[in-house]
């Protein structure tokens, strides 16, 4: 008979080694990054921030520069990151990444998640009326069934 040693409990390291999280300007996106910033420290994660660009042809066809309004917004989240990063470093030190990728919201995040292999998604509550028609990125994101997701009001 072999004696076993006794297993020493591990306390947070089987969490998620990646973390995504929808980011668009808005205020309940900001709150998601802020908890999935301190949900990535804790558990030692990659956060990877994401961005998605919207397609919009309609605006394009009536000479709306859209793509350089979008990739204005990603830049200026990105300097807002720098700038958060910058404020907490040395007392919260976190592994982030900024990605940008164009579509619609759900579509965008399914990719990026799909791609980064996300073990967990993270995104703010709706802030618009229209997703009671079309269902919000959240709830869509929930029905996918394919990673844990944690909505931030």
């Amino acid at each position: 008979m072999t004696e076993q040693q006794p297993t020493q409990f591990e306390r947070g390291t089987d969490g998620p080694k990646v973390i995504v999280v929808g980011v668009d300007g808005s205020e309940s996106s900001l709150r998601a990054a802020a908890y999935a910033a301190g949900l990535a420290r804790r558990q030692h994660a990659l956060l990877a921030i994401v961005y998605v660009q919207p397609v919009l042809a309609a605006g394009a066809a009536m000479g709306a520069p859209v793509a350089e309004t979008t990739d204005e917004i990603a830049e200026d989240l990105v300097a807002q990151i720098r700038l958060e990063t910058e404020r907490v470093k040395g007392i919260f030190d976190i592994r982030w990444e900024f990605h940008t990728f164009r579509g619609d919201p759900y579509g965008g995040l399914v990719k990026a998640a799909d791609q980064l292999k996300a073990d967990a998604v993270i995104v703010g509550a709706s802030e618009q009326a229209g997703h009671r028609i079309i269902g919000s990125v959240a709830v869509r994101l929930v029905k996918a069934g394919r990673w844990p997701v944690t909505v931030v009001p």
